[in-house]
């Protein structure tokens, strides 16, 4: 019970902390000193006077949400012997392998330098500069020669249900056509209504248990933007232009690296080629937001570093490459794609995907133990396949067609570019409400039920790749339902 107790002072120590360093700190601050102006705020009840100004104003409400959002992303409480590397990983083996793993990304990163003798940053000329700024929303009619880029990694170099309760097959969801229980049109009223109040309300914590239910498409992007505590503020947008300066004026190797993967992933997206410029704008804008750097307090991994050139190895001549501390992998760009169809301005689109990021997918390319890491992913997969389709897993282990080869791309891009935009936005609805990135290998182990009967016929990997080639046709909710619960006994 006491250590309870110093856990929970530790995570509200530490996120006040957080909070006092943010834009919301300072306007809460503001707004205090401005009600002492008020006539209701009395002296003699001074700060009760002022936490009902709070409330009644909705500034209360705003510092939830701020507080819900740390907690999302907040790491579980160490023990405070414990080292400083504990708190991004507490497995030593699961450091020591993505320490190697970040090793073999940079030496790929580096001999690419060297092989084509750039920089990995230069200042642009001023003409360039020019003529960058003029094409900035056209940047998909630019062709640089790019053939002799290749991609950092790609997924293949990086080869319980009781959670789900509100997926059950007696509670209503979007995205199925033929529920038993209510007729889905009046389901489907009845939610939107409550989305709509939930929205009024302004409450993450409301906004993450609805969306389980699946979002209705008219208010998915303010419930995401809710969840996620995003929102269109001036200085946001300030920030945004800040970054696209900084593209302006700057060239980074990773540039090209993101040309390359929009130009291989995206755009040869039926889904997906329209949004080719919103990509670059986004993913270039991305590449230099140091301010991502912070998700590296919970993340196992580490941000690369570069020296100075003729100062190797000396660490005050050090810096973090690319500024935001992630280089991408072939297709990174279809992390973004997805949410062109839900925002179209782009600081919002940007600071969206953004938040994505730190809170999801940055565990779906990096080594750890968290529940919703690769690692774990993979070998949740696998134990539902083994669990509930034996004779599926060991005849596709038999002809050489892990199971695990296929399903691992899928889950690494978050099934992006492999559903149908809309079935894609469902799934992540989930992910959302559940905080929670584990029904990718549930819907994995899912997509390999359904085909099981073509599966079992397959004499090779070839074979099975080809069953399993195009889910585009693919429902996604009533894939999960009958996965999780009619295959219980």
């Amino acid at each position: 019970m006491l250590q309870e107790e110093s856990d929970l002072s530790l995570i509200i120590a530490q996120i006040v902390q957080k909070l006092k360093g943010s834009n919301l700190y300072s306007q809460l601050e503001r707004q205090a000193w401005a009600s002492l102006q008020r006539p209701e705020i009395k002296l003699e009840s001074l700060k009760e006077d002022i936490k009902r100004f709070f409330k009644t104003s909705g500034w209360e409400k705003k510092l939830q949400n701020a507080v819900y959002s740390e907690l999302s992303v907040f790491p579980l409480p160490r023990h405070p012997a414990a080292p400083p590397e504990h708190l991004k990983e507490p497995l030593a083996y699961m450091r020591k392998a993505q320490g190697s793993w970040e090793k073999r990304i940079l030496k790929s990163l580096n001999s690419m330098c060297t092989e084509l003798s750039i920089p990995l940053a230069r200042k642009r000329p001023v003409g360039e500069q020019k003529e960058l700024l003029s094409k900035w929303n056209e940047m998909g009619t630019d062709e640089p020669d790019l053939s002799l880029f290749r991609p950092v990694y790609a997924p293949k170099d990086f080869l319980e249900k009781e959670l789900f309760v509100e997926l059950g097959l007696t509670t209503g969801q979007l995205g199925i056509d033929d529920s038993t229980q209510v007729p889905p049109e009046l389901f489907e009223n009845e939610h939107v209504r409550i989305g709509h109040k939930v929205l009024a309300e302004q409450d993450s914590a409301a906004a993450q248990q609805y969306v389980r239910q699946g979002s209705p498409t008219a208010l998915r992007a303010e419930l995401w933007g809710l969840i996620l505590n995003v929102s269109s503020r001036p200085e946001d947008i300030l920030y945004y232009e800040q970054l696209k300066t900084n593209v302006i004026q700057h060239d980074l190797l990773v540039d090209s690296l993101i040309y390359k993967d929009v130009k291989l992933t995206a755009s040869n997206d039926d889904y997906y080629f329209v949004f080719e410029d919103y990509l670059y704008q986004v993913l270039l804008c991305f590449s230099r937001d140091t301010s991502v750097l912070g998700h590296f307090a919970y993340n196992s991994a580490s941000p690369p570093k570069s020296y100075i050139r003729g100062k190797l190895g000396i660490e005050e001549y050090a810096v973090f490459y690319p500024p935001n501390g992630v280089i991408p992998f072939h297709g990174f760009s279809m992390y973004v794609a997805p949410l062109c169809f839900l925002y179209h301005e782009p600081s919002k689109l940007y600071q969206i995907f953004r938040e994505m990021y730190v809170r999801f997918f940055f565990r779906l390319h990096s080594i750890s133990s968290h529940p919703s890491g690769i690692v774990s992913l993979c070998l949740l997969f696998e134990t539902l396949l083994q669990t509930h389709l034996p004779q599926l897993f060991y005849h596709l282990r038999e002809i050489g067609a892990q199971p695990l080869r296929i399903s691992f791309k899928w889950m690494v891009r978050a099934f992006s570019g492999y559903l149908a935009t809309d079935q894609l936005l469902l799934l992540w609805d989930r992910i959302l409400g559940y905080n929670s990135l584990e029904l990718l290998a549930v819907l994995a182990a899912a997509v390999f039920a359904f085909r099981a009967v073509n599966l079992m016929e397959v004499t090779s990997l070839a074979a099975a790749e080809a069953v399993l080639a195009d889910l585009s046709t693919l429902k996604v909710m009533p894939l999960l339902q009958i996965f999780l619960f009619a295959t219980v006994t």
